[in-house]
């Protein structure tokens, strides 16, 4: 598909951010209870794309993280795995082999991340670069600048290009909707990284504020939705950073159920880019599985 094929791609839909909040704040209003409640945690526990994206980061330190990816809680191996280990592309292969066995993806970020500044073909090396060591999913970033200033042809067209040098691996488009400035701009990154071939849409890298919030995902979702009635094709959804709460994952879930329904909330269709989220998580399904809670310190800050 060209960019020329995108209906109404040089018209900007209009968002009503306070209709926007003020759906947020309802749904916010929904109560999660008892056997349900805890499904619901363990559901959020699949979601988790654990991750690392350090310059200090090791072998070591990444091997470690698998081990808590594979096994989040050592005193309850019932527990399910997140679904991926993130990692920078020169780490995917220590990743993989830790990882080797299970159903635990590997997904690296590329593209010159996080700020996206780099040419075409450094990003496109660093994507190929990263599925040769064995990466399952990648995590690119668009080049905001180019978006703020108009130039959408560019950032199709480096989507695209993108996403064919995946091959199999799946392609999550970062849109950095902390950089974007409006709802209407996140709209229509949005659309166009869709259009463009994304396998999943992403609020943030992590690494500005703000990153993650519901009224922005809120907005991408109504994106997917109306992707999906347009053309049939499930996309993916990834809210990353600041998303620290098990309270606040659960109000992520409703949006997603929401808006999307059912089908998007397994880890196939639905992550959350939110390591530290993990041991919170982790302390609420102890305290519903026991009647207890498990002090912070008893989980490990990997």
């Amino acid at each position: 598909m060209s960019i020329a094929e995108i209906p109404d791609f040089k018209q900007t839909i209009p968002i009503d951010k306070i209709g926007v909040e003020e759906r947020v704040s309802r749904l916010n209003k929904r109560s999660i209870k008892k056997e349900s409640k805890l499904q619901a945690l363990k559901l959020a526990l699949s979601m988790i794309d654990h991750t690392t994206l350090e310059g200090k980061d090791s072998e070591g330190k990444v091997i470690q993280l698998c081990s808590k990816a594979r096994t989040p809680y050592a005193p309850m191996p019932h527990l399910p795995h997140v679904a991926a280990v993130c990692v920078y592309p020169n780490m995917v292969a220590t990743a993989k082999k830790a990882l080797k066995g299970t159903n635990v993806k590997v997904a690296s970020v590329a593209t010159a991340f996080p700020s996206g500044m780099a040419q075409l073909h450094i990003k496109l090396d660093d994507t190929r670069f990263a599925v040769d060591q064995g990466a399952d999913e990648i995590d690119m970033v668009i080049s905001r600048g180019e978006f703020l200033k108009g130039n959408y042809s560019f950032i199709f067209d480096e989507i695209a290009a993108v996403k064919e040098a995946c091959g199999s691996a799946h392609l999550k488009v970062i849109l950095e909707t902390g950089e974007l400035e409006t709802l209407e701009n996140v709209r229509k990154a949005s659309d166009i990284a869709m259009y463009a071939g994304a396998d999943f849409i992403k609020t943030s890298t992590g690494k500005i504020s703000p990153a993650a919030t519901q009224p922005v995902t809120l907005v991408m979702l109504e994106a997917i939705r109306d992707f999906y009635i347009e053309t049939g094709t499930m996309v993916g959804m990834k809210p990353a950073g600041g998303i620290r709460k098990a309270k606040e994952a659960l109000q992520y879930l409703v949006l997603v159920k929401e808006t999307l329904g059912a089908a998007w909330l397994t880890p196939e269709w639905f992550r959350f880019g939110a390591s530290s989220l993990t041991n919170d998580l982790l302390m609420q399904i102890v305290k519903q599985e026991t009647g207890v809670y498990q002090s912070i310190d008893y989980f490990s800050n990997d």
